[in-house]
């Protein structure tokens, strides 16, 4: 990644759409046409996998599959797999700046179902060709199924012999109908995004996508390799879990609560699940961000009972080892490392081993002085400058929650001279300031989120850490879209040398 570039963050679910989330539609190609325009070369999305409780997309019940709520009613429509009617109960008449989740899962559902019974024989061929190219599809199959017979109970809670994946294996083909609606689902959310992502290969624009490091305790990949998990092999629970320490974030930490990986087995078999997901993940995106990159060096095992991730202690990951392993997956510039919170030496030298880019984020760089790191001025080539992640409030939501000291400090720093610092919008002069400093900065590739070049308030913030409920909601709509000034953008690209000439 040595070429200089920008890039917008975006997630799927935020784009506009009819049916009350954001979907693989004509409104993707839109936003790719928008950037392409502006001379971005990158489109940056959270994770594609089915959300949790909370919709969050980083516990997920798969690290393979995709979230069928991306997939776009008007698409299975122009494809003759639903009706017009069918079509119709999937309009939203609610607000359209936040995604509708229990909606978008009730209406597709569906469709999805009608859509499936309508299956004909060349679909069927198709899904077969599918599932072997896929080879996860039918482990994730069985395990939606067998969710569905125990009334979505976790799997540690169904009958002994469905706990036990080697049996049910066996006795798979009673379930065969069901699995392959759920195999049918995933065909149909990966023949969608295929499309898109082509499309925006076209356009000169690559997809950067977000893959957690861990996975969820209630999920396909742990129910099927149970040893490649720290889980009791008797009792089916965690003998620690995820989660960091206190940080700029939370006092308490955060307590994610998902299984930590059994590195001595995975170790074994030449980490062969992580080889399966690089791959999957690079066919998925063009480029694949590691969240939590750190928790592959040394990770924070918190004992199971814990209320909240004071207690835990650090232990050490398999570092270079899993990417001397794996290292035929994945091509140089591919991979960025996700390096932020608290870390230590080991996090610094797998980070020079590998030679992944890491990430610097401005909003944490006014707090103990000109050393920080996340300085503009401190950085190197090789990393990726973010105004902000999607855990970080907006950037005018962030001018409001500093101090005074802090936030005149960010202000000098960026050469902000004006008295309406507060003022947000499409023009916001003080966030403009932000952004050229990021810009100038000499990181090989710079990020902005679509609520930044919107002028957004901090209601507009995409995840608060720590808080489980009312994230991952953020929604917009075309018109908003077309408010943004790309005569500006054009140009700054442009004078720092980021513009993607296609």
């Amino acid at each position: 990644m040595n070429k200089r570039k920008s890039g917008v963050l975006m997630h799927i679910t935020s784009l506009p759409s009819r049916f009350g989330i954001g979907s693989f539609g004509k409104e993707a190609d839109e936003f790719i046409d928008l950037l392409s325009d502006m001379g971005f070369s990158i489109w940056q999305v959270l994770p594609f996998h089915p959300v949790d409780e909370v919709n969050s997309p980083y516990k997920s019940e798969s690290a393979f599959a995709g979230n069928p709520l991306m997939i776009c009613p008007q698409e299975l429509y122009n494809d003759g797999f639903i009706t017009k009617d069918e079509l119709d109960s999937c309009v939203y008449d609610g607000t359209p700046y936040t995604a509708d989740y229990d909606f978008a899962r009730k209406t597709k559902s569906y469709i999805l179902r009608n859509a499936f019974y309508r299956c004909t024989n060349d679909e069927k061929e198709k899904l077969k060709d599918f599932a072997e190219e896929n080879p996860w599809v039918e482990d994730y199959a069985l395990f939606k199924a067998l969710k569905e017979k125990n009334n979505d109970a976790p799997w540690w809670e169904w009958q002994e012999n469905e706990k036990n994946f080697a049996i049910c294996q066996k006795d798979k083909e009673k379930y065969r109908n069901e699995m392959n609606y759920y195999i049918f689902v995933q065909y149909l959310f990966f023949k969608q995004w295929s499309r898109i992502k082509k499309y925006a290969l076209e356009k000169g624009i690559k997809i950067l996508g977000d893959m957690p490091v861990y996975v969820s305790m209630d999920s396909a990949d742990v129910w099927s390799n149970t040893e490649l998990f720290e889980i009791d092999k008797d009792t089916f629970v965690p003998t620690e879990v995820a989660g960091v320490p206190p940080d700029y974030f939370s006092e308490d930490g955060q307590l994610w609560g998902n299984p930590l990986y059994n590195w001595v087995a995975m170790e074994k078999d030449g980490f062969r699940w992580w080889k399966n997901r690089l791959t999957y993940e690079l066919k998925l995106y063009d480029i694949v961000r590691i969240d939590h990159f750190r928790g592959l060096a040394s990770y924070w095992a918190v004992p199971f009972e814990s209320k909240t991730a004071k207690n835990g202690k650090w232990k050490q990951g398999p570092a270079m080892k899993l990417f001397n392993a794996v290292k035929d997956v994945y091509k140089e510039g591919e991979i960025i490392a996700e390096d932020l919170g608290l870390f230590g030496e080991d996090v610094i030298k797998l980070l020079e081993d590998t030679c992944f880019p890491g990430i610097r984020v401005i909003q944490f760089g006014f707090q103990g002085g000109s050393e920080n790191e996340h300085l503009p001025h401190n950085y190197q080539n090789n990393l990726v400058a973010c105004l902000g992640t999607h855990d970080n409030n907006t950037l005018l939501g962030w001018l409001y929650e500093l101090n005074d000291d802090e936030r005149k400090y960010a202000l000098d720093y960026c050469g902000f001279t004006g008295d309406n610092w507060g003022e947000g919008g499409y023009y916001a002069p003080a966030c403009r300031k932000v952004i050229e400093t990021v810009w100038r900065s000499c990181a090989n590739t710079a990020i902005i989120a679509f609520q930044d070049m919107c002028g957004f308030g901090n209601d507009a913030r995409m995840n608060i850490p720590g808080v489980p409920d009312l994230n991952w909601r953020v929604r917009t709509t075309a018109e908003t879209l077309h408010g943004i000034d790309r005569e500006y953008f054009k140009k700054i690209n442009r004078i720092f040398g980021r513009y993607n000439e296609v």
